[in-house]
């Protein structure tokens, strides 16, 4: 008898250990293409901060008025009734602001604009604040007849009503300008925006400076310029301050076209800054470049004080040397030999004696110059070369016939 098959006994299957899972990568934020800082670009909102969305007073009765407090807390600005410029009396000639005033009525009356009021749009509503426009600009004819428009102080897009500018705070996703952020330095940043890469933008912002600048004509032929836009960060983006503008191409070396500071930003350092910054640009540039004229008063007046303060600085470093060379100040500091030759006659720091024009050392600016420059560097407006992160590019050459 063959012998009895015994089956195999089942052999239990061998625990296999749990394969170690290696932890997940978290995702580090990538720069942005536009952008050479990686982000955060603003600090994050808290939890409970409430969406972004402009509201509207129900009265005026400022013509700057700050509405409620979704920035960081202003002290309203309350302008002179019927005062749309600054009061320069005691800073310039009586013959000067007469001859300018006669000259600027001429001028409306030979465009057919009749008085100053004619035609001119009464406020616009720009983030928080309401601001009292100054002059006219060149919107279209049914915002003109506005009491008031709503401008978008992100992307400078402007409506009719407070529902249009809800709907479009509601979708809209920008929280700073277009662009390239070139420089950065606490809550303060400049963009460098190109006019034809972003040509609505610079449209929109080339009609709203008309509103506060008298003397430009630029609106719609941006492609040749680019505009450096300063914003201050806050917790729902990058606000809208001011910019300055230049030509890619300029035959004469000038380094600023145009330049605004916002009525709400003024006697806040942010012009003197943006000053500053268009020559450190020239600097860099190993040019020597001035501004386009003509300047306003406001703008003569800015500028004149930035170069007495550059030359009077450059005094200071030199010491008691006897030599001092007007073109080797031009070439160190990036300003033009007819401004630094002008300012100093204009204070009556340049004299002829015995056949030489000799510069005169006066103390008593010297000492009250060291005394400013101190205060100057721990003001968040003070420009720190260190933190541009730009260098100069090239530009096609563009013809008024193409």
């Amino acid at each position: 008898t063959p012998p009895k098959a015994t089956p195999p006994k089942a052999t239990p299957p061998k625990a296999t250990p749990p394969k170690a899972t290696p932890p997940k990568a978290t995702p580090q934020p990538t720069a942005s293409p536009s952008l050479p800082f990686s982000p955060p670009y603003c600090p994050s909102p808290p939890p409970s901060s409430p969406p972004y969305c402009p509201t509207i007073p129900s009265s005026h009765t400022f013509r700057l008025r700050q509405l409620h407090s979704l920035l960081a807390p202003h002290k309203p600005l309350e302008f002179i009734n019927n005062q749309p410029e600054a009061s320069l009396e005691g800073l310039a000639p009586a013959e000067d602001l007469a001859s300018f005033k006669e000259a600027q009525e001429s001028t409306r009356q030979a465009l057919g604009l009749g008085g100053s009021e004619e035609y001119r749009l009464g406020r616009i509503q720009f983030g928080s604040f309401e601001v009292d426009t100054w002059y006219h600009s060149p919107y279209p004819r049914e915002y003109t007849q506005l009491p008031v428009i709503y401008v978008c102080e992100f992307c400078l897009k402007f409506y009719k009503s407070t529902d249009t500018l809800y709907r479009h705070a509601n979708i809209c996703k920008w929280r700073h300008p277009p662009g390239n952020e070139i420089y950065r330095k606490n809550l303060l940043s400049i963009f460098e925006v190109d006019g034809e890469k972003h040509k609505a933008y610079c449209q929109n912002l080339c009609l709203m400076a008309k509103l506060f600048l008298e003397n430009k004509t630029l609106y719609f032929d941006v492609e040749p310029f680019l505009f450096y836009v300063l914003t201050k960060a806050s917790h729902y983006g990058c606000h809208f301050v001011g910019y300055f503008s230049k030509e890619k191409h300029s035959a004469q070396n000038c380094n600023v076209s145009c330049i605004l500071t916002m009525p709400q930003y003024m006697n806040h350092g942010y012009g003197k800054m943006m000053i500053d910054f268009s020559y450190l640009l020239t600097r860099r540039e190993q040019k020597v470049g001035s501004p386009e004229r003509p300047l306003s008063d406001l703008g003569l007046i800015s500028y004149r004080s930035y170069w007495k303060d550059v030359i009077l600085e450059y005094l200071i470093r030199l010491g008691k040397q006897d030599a001092i060379s007007i073109k080797e100040l031009s070439q160190e500091s990036g300003l033009h030999c007819d401004d630094i030759i002008s300012t100093l006659q204009f204070h009556g720091l340049l004299k002829y004696w015995k056949g030489k024009h000799i510069i005169l050392r006066r103390k008593d600016l010297l000492d009250e110059h060291a005394l400013l420059c101190e205060k100057r560097k721990k003001s968040p407006t003070f420009l720190d070369p260190s933190c541009l992160h730009w260098s100069p590019a090239t530009y096609p050459v563009y013809s008024l016939y193409d």
